[in-house]
């Protein structure tokens, strides 16, 4: 009888070294189904029908459930730097912007 062997993966941890650590968590995010709201954020728009407002429900469930695994990711002291952390697209915003030229930088002194 064969077994089919499941192995839950990590969660990627940010190790200062940006490119690394968002190519690993961009792709965590996309086996889970969250990168949409992490990359295009939830629409702005005004819930006119019932399927509307489930729809926008489930956008903000997704983009919860994101920014609770990027809260994991993210040691206290990077976060506390973090200005807007209302949305996971503020967050992975924050950190793109705060942290990828610090990685380029890194590498052009090597």
């Amino acid at each position: 009888m064969a077994f089919d062997s499941f192995v839950q993966p990590s969660i990627p941890r940010f190790d200062g070294h940006y490119d690394h650590w968002s190519m690993l968590m961009e792709n965590f995010l996309i086996s889970k189904e969250y990168w949409q709201v992490v990359s295009m954020g939830i629409p702005e728009l005004a819930a006119t029908t019932d399927a509307q407002r489930l729809e926008i429900d489930a956008l903000k469930l997704k983009d919860l459930k994101a920014k609770n695994y990027l809260f994991q990711t993210i040691d206290r002291s990077t976060l506390e730097t973090i200005l807007c952390k209302n949305t996971s697209k503020d967050i992975w915003d924050s950190m793109k912007k705060k942290f990828q030229g610090l990685t380029r930088a890194r590498r052009q002194q090597l």
